[in-house]
């Protein structure tokens, strides 16, 4: 068996979304298990990539097939903001989202072979409220004149159909049901992209791996794809069953998950 250099990329953020739909919650409740979890995705790919099994890995020689384990995410951010519906004060610091992500990085970093790439998280704005409540909230602009004319001095009421009424008494109920997960503070992700680029880029000029596996479904990897096969690598995209792009598809070496298919994709 000739030996390997095997690289595995994983994007931090797109691993702990699709992780619930691909593992039971005893792979994924702690950090330490979706830690745990991130080593087997890796072993998988290096033990497919060499042939190799469970029998002939009794004393771990799957990690000499390894070149490194990149694991990709951002700090917690670190600030404080006043929550307009729970009317508290949220330091984002100390979270139960930002002491499980720093928990997870301690794990990470004890494992061998793995790295840790971090990039920071900005403000990008307040509170917003979230996709899924906002078009039917929005509807009461439509509502807005009509009220506005029903105020004025002189006015006489509108008269409202029973339809008018079930839906301006459903409009009200959505409002006064918007909980504090309703909304959501604008931050943005910063960095993460830039250092799985650079990366690739430092792998393929430096000839330090001869096979790239990079865990994401992100279509904006493929110049640094495309970049890494020039340079004679093999690259693969584990997409972790997420559909992916065409464009993604034309320039990879492979579209391959190694965790079992969820019904669910």
């Amino acid at each position: 068996m000739r030996l390997r250099r095997i690289a595995v990329l994983i994007d931090g953020g797109f691993f702990l979304k699709r992780l619930p739909k691909l593992v039971e919650p005893q792979f994924r409740t702690t950090a330490e298990q979706v830690a745990d979890s991130a080593r087997f995705l890796c072993k998988k790919h290096v033990m497919r990539l060499t042939g190799m099994n469970e029998a002939e890995d009794a004393d771990g020689r799957w990690l000499d097939q390894a070149y490194r384990f990149f694991y990709y995410d951002a700090e917690p951010f670190a600030g404080k903001a006043h929550h307009p519906l729970s009317n508290q004060s949220i330091d984002f610091a100390k979270t139960d989202t930002a002491k499980f992500r720093r928990e997870l990085f301690t794990h990470l970093r004890r494992k061998r072979k793995f790295a840790l790439r971090l990039g920071h998280v900005s403000k990008e704005g307040g509170w917003q409220i979230a996709s899924t409540h906002t078009k039917r909230l929005l509807k009461v602009r439509e509502w807005a004149e009509r009220i506005e004319h029903s105020l004025l001095p002189g006015q006489v009421p509108v008269d409202l159909s029973e339809n008018d009424q079930r839906e301006l008494v459903n409009l009200l109920e959505h409002w006064k049901n918007l909980s504090p997960d309703s909304v959501y503070y604008g931050l943005r992700q910063k960095g993460v992209d830039m250092r799985i680029g650079l990366d690739i880029s430092s792998l393929a000029h430096n000839r330090q791996a001869d096979t790239i596996i990079l865990v994401t479904g992100d279509s904006d990897f493929v110049p640094a794809a495309k970049l890494a096969r020039r340079e004679g690598m093999e690259f693969i995209v584990d997409p972790l069953w997420q559909k992916v792009s065409d464009e993604l598809y034309e320039h990879v070496d492979g579209i391959i998950s190694v965790y079992p298919r969820p019904d669910r994709v």
